[in-house]
């Protein structure tokens, strides 16, 4: 077998890489590949990434529940007539939307697409959502209402690496995809990165060669940046004619943030007013108004899971009208995507309320066009978003059967004992994957799927950037694609058009998506092989896509940003004389989201082997711990005792837990469900804890 390039199968930053054969069965060594995102960089996860296809606990054959209780195995026909049945059963005794799917930002476009083709065509139910909420939703809520367009950089990746200044609010990148520090040199060595964290993060670290570490109490980021856009406007720092010009209501932008001095932020944040005055006067500097290089404010999960996400980077945003960014070269907002395809997989269909090419469910030109392409009458209309539609699973009027695709439920979403529960409370539910996951083993089904190395199909990055996966390896035992799932259940329930081909159903998606705000219809897989660097939209065979957004305008109604009123507001689960601490969240450098893959490679799983809480010194001495001793956390929706980590990289009022872990070391089984009121995010990053020293010397035990 000859080498084969691809992209790796963990973040949206998709580092390029070549994929190399080995002498055991279904392995291949991984090189990495010189490409404009990772520069020929590669972190510890994606170096490690093929010992996933070969894991000892790999799925391989369906497995169905038998009378004992027991999982055991069966024939794919088997297990495919039994879901068949029982889907036709609920439906026929509650309705279409009693049958609900749950997909995920890691399938390819066309696994997700085909997903959300699957949950409406064949099914016929509204209530179909992914993970992506949990991840990307208040950003692009956020962007949708203020640019009229959500994409998560609507640039190159690589134009950040000529900024004068970068202000990075909640994103980890060090960790989370530290292939891209490399983009921040420009502003590190002009002393100007700029990091909002509570955390002493790797990231933050960054800053200690010059640059600004803004540190605020957990869940202020939001007063934060108003006051940041307070000292622009009154020091007449703004891009007035970019305000004029480009921008529906700059009157309305001074106005909602005028009475966020510097001085009543750091009551707020902690953050000292001269330290927001010098961070607003930088960054300005570095603006084009100013005969900067260019300036960038990017946000990440940390500012934007929380019930205020949405108001958070629309405040981010509106700091970036106010400096003239949006639109210019070498300057701008952007969102940092998370999960591997977290960016196309909610533009073609996987979301409550999307049709593919990012179109409203709820626009009829949207729905007759889809209607077209699918050989259907009618489509349902918009279903409940994830943490809702998690909460009325198996209750009356709510979802009696689930179908997961690419997602672990039982670690990666908040108040567990919560989503426990209702999943037990199913009549079916049905889990693709390729380990058994912690939800994989709840499941009365289970369908082994192909992952990245097994499979044809694109992944969009984080930059809008489509990419080709590329099959180097074939799938052990009797897995199948995902493809072939829909593809054989819709069959049953007695519905055609579902192709297990990737490349048939990707012209499918151009078609689908032709005409919609991410068109694909220009992109092709020979474009693709031939080396083109297409980002969407690209409406046309001819089109060479479109890699910066906004030079001409904002795809809006009348062609200017939305200007957007927002307000501080406490985190929904806030601090009381029971709970005096804050809890926050996060990822570590050597694992992954729920850490299905990444616990099961030994190299990451003996480098951070089990889940910890950092804790501050002064804490720990208050409790008379030291480091490694268990505490015990206890919130209004569980508690855990787990070890100490004690470190000054926590503010004295944070005590924060990585997520990647699952079972009785799941932090989200304390995390708060509040959501954001627009774009449905619970609020992982910020709850209200009571930290106390525990008589248990073991990680991990429940209470």
């Amino acid at each position: 077998m000859s080498s084969t390039p691809t992209h790796c199968p963990y973040c949206a930053l998709q580092c390029a890489t070549t994929l190399h054969p080995v002498a055991r069965p279904g392995a291949v060594e991984v090189r990495p590949r010189d490409f404009p995102t990772n520069k020929g960089g590669l972190c510890r996860k994606g170096w490690t990434a093929p010992d996933v296809l070969t894991v000892p606990d790999r799925l391989t054959t369906p497995l169905i529940r038998n009378a004992a209780g027991e999982l055991v195995e069966t024939s794919w026909d088997t297990a495919l007539d039994f879901v068949a049945s029982r889907i036709q059963s609920v439906q026929e005794a509650h309705g279409r939307d009693a049958v609900a799917v749950f997909g995920g930002g890691g399938l390819t476009n066309e696994k997700a697409y085909a997903l959300g083709k699957f949950a409406r065509v064949a099914l016929k139910t509204a209530n179909v959502d992914y993970n992506g909420r949990f991840c990307m939703s208040s950003a692009a809520a956020a962007t949708n209402r203020a640019f009229g367009i959500d994409r998560g950089l609507p640039f190159p990746l690589a134009d950040l690496g000529g900024a004068g200044a970068i202000l990075l609010v909640g994103s980890n990148i060090a960790e989370t995809m530290p292939p891209a520090v490399a983009h921040l040199h420009g502003a590190r060595d002009a002393g100007r990165l700029l990091v909002v964290d509570p955390r002493r993060s790797a990231t933050a670290a960054l800053t200690d060669d010059g640059g600004i570490h803004l540190q605020p109490t957990p869940g202020t980021d939001l007063a934060l940046v108003l006051a940041l856009t307070h000292v622009v406007l009154q020091e007449g720092l703004a891009d007035t004619a970019f305000l004029a010009e480009r921008v529906d209501d700059p009157d309305l932008l001074i106005r909602s943030t005028a009475s966020w001095w510097p001085e009543r932020a750091e009551r707020v944040t902690g953050v000292p007013a001269a330290t927001i005055r010098r961070a607003a006067r930088e960054l300005a500097a570095a603006a084009p108004v100013h005969g900067g290089a260019g300036a960038f404010i990017l946000t990440g999960r940390g500012a934007e899971q929380h019930s205020k996400g949405t108001d958070t980077v629309t405040a981010c945003i509106n700091l970036a009208l106010a400096l003239g960014l949006p639109g210019r070269l070498g300057s701008g907002y952007g969102c940092i995507t998370g999960q591997g395809n977290g960016q196309g997989g909610r533009e073609h269909g996987q979301k409550a309320d999307q049709l593919p090419g990012y179109r409203s469910i709820s626009d009829p030109a949207a729905r007759a066009h889809l209607m077209r392409v699918w050989g259907v009458d009618d489509l349902p209309g918009p279903g409940k978003s994830a943490v809702e539609l998690i909460n009325s699973l198996g209750t009356a009027g709510g979802p009696k059967a689930l179908m997961v695709h690419g997602s672990n439920l039982l670690v990666s979403a908040p108040h567990l004992s919560s989503v426990r529960e209702r999943l037990a409370s199913l009549d079916l539910l049905v889990v693709a994957d390729v380990v058994p996951s912690e939800t994989a083993l709840l499941a009365d089904v289970v369908f082994p799927v192909t992952q990245w190395a097994e499979e044809d199909g694109t992944m969009t990055s984080l930059e809008g950037r489509v990419l080709r996966r590329r099959a180097a390896v074939a799938p052990p035992g009797e897995v199948r694609s995902d493809l072939a799932v829909f593809a054989g259940l819709a069959e049953r329930l007695g519905s055609e058009g579902f192709s297990t081909d990737p490349g048939e159903v990707f012209e499918e998606l151009r078609r689908a998506s032709a005409g919609g705000r991410a068109d694909y219809s220009g992109i092709t897989w020979e474009r693709l092989d031939a080396g083109e660097a297409l980002f969407w939209p690209v409406p046309g065979e001819g089109h060479p896509g479109t890699p910066r957004l906004f030079a001409d305008g904002f795809p809006t109604a009348g062609g200017r940003a939305h200007v957007v009123a927002v307000d501080h507001r406490p985190v929904a689960d806030d601090l009381n004389a029971g709970a005096p601490i804050y809890l926050v969240t996060g990822r570590l450098l050597q694992h992954y989201q729920s850490g299905a893959q990444t616990r099961r490679v030994p190299e990451l799983a003996d480098a951070e082997p089990e889940v910890f809480a950092e804790i501050h010194p002064r804490v720990a001495a208050q409790l008379g711990i030291g480091d490694g001793r268990p505490v015990r956390l206890r919130t209004a929706r569980g508690s855990m005792v787990l070890p100490a980590r004690v470190t000054t990289d926590v503010r004295p009022d944070t005590v924060f837990v990585p997520f990647h872990f699952g079972g009785v070391e799941a932090v989200n089984e304390l995390t708060n469900d509040a959501l954001d009121p627009v774009s449905g995010m619970p609020e992982f990053k910020a709850c209200a804890v009571e930290v106390t020293a525990a008589a248990v010397p073991a990680a991990g035990v429940s209470a």
